[in-house]
């Protein structure tokens, strides 16, 4: 049985005749740039994250950028954000012009620590990026506590996020401007990059429209030096009919990732921990295991695809060298680096391809 890390094709063919339909009438009107679908799939994003704003833009990564510059923040000012990350956060940190300041995770959750944000703060710290990393949401009341002493602004990395919740309330509402990607693997993904910006504020939605588009307030007139970073309408359009779905696309993950638990109950492995005050949507589903190299293999050679998210934390990165950071800086996601495997996670996911894995699991260990 080989079975896939994701499996995109399956899902598109549930609503490859809803697709094709949109997707034929963008092509007919010609409308692909900020066309009507993309304002109104503006809309309902920004309904089901629970806020009163939306801005699509080009990536996940340009979202964080946008967002940080809607701020204002840039030169000569810190951002806190995690080791244990996707490095576009920290990329679009950089590309903001601002200094990152990365802390440890918490070993439970692999989110970030709230105790090491508030020893990262400075005079020069103006915002915080905390990541909902795999689906499962941060500490938001430890980490909006912190900014609140510290008069700091929060960013929320939503990219892993869509659909989570935190006491009831989405990922994508608690700060002050917050960053999704739509890449095609997210649980709520294009056919393509794309991403979007969450806000409150109507001043930072519209300062986020403006640099998606050259900069304009109307067309030809340049307010800031933005850049070409807008989401298509064909984009927008996927988006809005897997929008629709994506609810019940959330709750088939959260039952795979229960089976997987149950089936790997007495392994020497560690499953996914969901805190009490969370709803984990299992973007990814990952384990630990000091054996994890070996398992990768194993299980490769079983036709079975896995991922490692993420094996070089940010620090560690030679991209990041300038950072001065050692082996030893973070040794919670330096740890859980060498541990952490991604199983197979997907809404089309069956029954019998979790009992594989899991069995395959099982006869890795001897069980």
């Amino acid at each position: 049985m080989n079975i896939p890390f994701v499996d995109l094709q399956t899902q598109y063919l549930s609503l490859r005749d809803e697709v094709i339909a949109k997707v034929d009438d963008i092509f007919r009107r010609g409308a692909f740039i900020l066309g009507d679908e993309v304002g109104v799939f503006e809309r309902d994003f920004a309904k089901f994250s629970g806020v009163k704003n939306c801005v699509g833009v080009a990536t996940g990564c340009d979202a964080l950028l946008w967002a940080l510059k809607a701020l204002d923040i840039g030169p000569g000012d810190e951002v806190i954000a995690p080791a244990n990350t996707f490095i576009a956060t920290v990329l679009a940190i950089t590309a903001a012009g601002a200094t990152p300041v990365l802390v440890d995770c918490c070993e439970d959750d692999f989110n970030i620590d709230p105790a090491a944000v508030e020893r990262a703060v400075t005079k020069k710290t103006r915002a915080i990026i905390p990541v909902h990393l795999y689906g499962q949401p941060a500490r938001m009341d430890e980490i909006i506590a912190i900014a609140r002493r510290h008069g700091l602004k929060i960013v929320e990395d939503a990219a892993q996020a869509h659909g989570a919740t935190y006491r009831g309330r989405p990922c994508g509402s608690f700060g002050d401007a917050n960053g999704f990607s739509f890449y095609p693997g997210k649980n709520l993904g294009a056919y393509g990059d794309g991403g979007a910006v969450t806000t409150d504020s109507p001043e930072i939605a519209e300062r986020v429209r403006q640099f998606r588009n050259y900069g304009q307030s109307k067309k030809y007139h340049h307010e800031v030096a933005g850049w070409n970073s807008r989401l298509d309408t064909v984009q927008a359009a996927i988006l809005s009919a897997k929008l629709q779905r994506l609810p019940a696309w959330n709750e088939a993950r959260r039952r795979h990732a229960d089976r997987y638990r149950e089936k790997l109950s007495g392994l020497p492995v560690v499953t996914p921990r969901e805190r009490a005050e969370c709803r984990h949507i299992y973007h990814l589903f990952v384990i630990r295991t000091q054996r994890r190299d070996e398992l990768l293999a194993f299980l490769d050679g079983r036709g079975i695809s896995c991922g490692i998210h993420y094996p070089i934390p940010i620090h560690l990165q030679r991209a990041y060298a300038n950072l001065n950071l050692a082996r030893g800086a973070f040794p919670v996601t330096e740890k859980l680096a060498g541990e952490i495997l991604s199983l197979p996670m997907f809404p089309e996911l069956s029954d019998a391809q979790i009992d594989h894995v899991c069995g395959s699991i099982a006869e890795f260990f001897g069980d």
